[in-house]
């Protein structure tokens, strides 16, 4: 997802960046140390994009999740924070022993591909749509932060 906020923050954020990081109870638990590690989910798609009032988006996601509710503050916190995010994911998958790749899916079961090293896609460009993935593999589109 490629987004923009009026300060000045632009950045793409991959499905699979989101979906793990989802805001939902599902993903996040409903206290500390409950929260679900995410596997599997390097070809999640979203597949509907729903506005929340004005202040948030909801994603419907390949994979059926869609409890998440991404408000924009949400959001820019994952834009500014997104390598740390990304990195502490990757380290939390490999300590788990899991993997990024779909269950069956034949691929090896290493957490880090060549392009993880320097996270999920940053950095600013036009909007691709739904089209091709990015460097990492990961597929991105396009959200704009409404006015308030």
């Amino acid at each position: 997802m490629e987004i923009a906020f009026d300060d000045g923050t632009h950045a793409r954020l991959p499905f699979e960046f989101l979906r793990v990081l989802s805001p939902s109870a599902e993903v996040r638990g409903h206290g500390p140390g409950q929260e679900v590690l995410q596997v599997g989910k390097r070809e999640v798609d979203i597949e509907a994009l729903e506005p929340v009032g004005n202040y948030a988006v909801q994603p419907r996601f390949s994979d059926g999740h869609n409890t998440g509710i991404y408000s924009w503050d949400y959001l820019h916190h994952l834009a500014i924070d997104q390598q740390r995010l990304w990195a502490d994911y990757l380290a939390r998958l490999q300590a788990a022993g899991k993997s990024r790749e779909p269950a069956g899916s034949g691929a090896p079961a290493d957490a880090h591909g060549p392009a993880d090293a320097r996270g999920p896609a940053g950095g600013a460009g036009p909007a691709g749509g739904e089209g091709p993935a990015d460097a990492d593999g990961m597929k991105s589109t396009e959200a704009r932060r409404r006015p308030a």
